[in-house]
């Protein structure tokens, strides 16, 4: 069966290119232009991972996380950042929040596709 990832970045570009190299490694991909976006889309069809942002308008990623993990069906698919923030105390308040992982942009697509194969198969 498919793996399905929800790809969240306000930034058209960013998404197309997650969208390209995880569609290519064989993953089904969900855009959502920001957190509100993504929180919408993730109540609608449950998915095997989370990749956001940081920075976005409406809603930013953390507080994505922890609306996520407030749902029973988030509280335990990984959900990882992808974003330009890399400082130490950025990273501790992802953990909080509930995020497994963190890539910072910009990213290189072969290391994307093998973090997301380390944590969904």
């Amino acid at each position: 069966m498919t793996k399905t990832i929800l790809a969240v970045d306000d930034s058209g570009s960013l998404r197309q290119m997650v969208a390209f190299s995880l569609k290519a490694a064989g993953y089904q991909v969900i855009e959502a232009v920001d957190g509100q976006d993504g929180l919408e889309k993730a109540k609608g069809q449950v998915v095997d991972l989370v990749l956001t942002d940081q920075n976005m308008p409406r809603m930013d990623g953390l507080t994505l996380i922890k609306s996520l993990r407030a749902l029973s069906t988030y509280q335990r698919v990984p959900i990882l950042m992808l974003t330009t923030e890399s400082s130490d105390e950025m990273k501790a308040k992802g953990r909080a929040a509930g995020a497994n992982g963190w890539l910072v942009k910009p990213f290189d697509p072969q290391k994307l596709t093998e973090v997301v194969k380390k944590v969904i198969g």
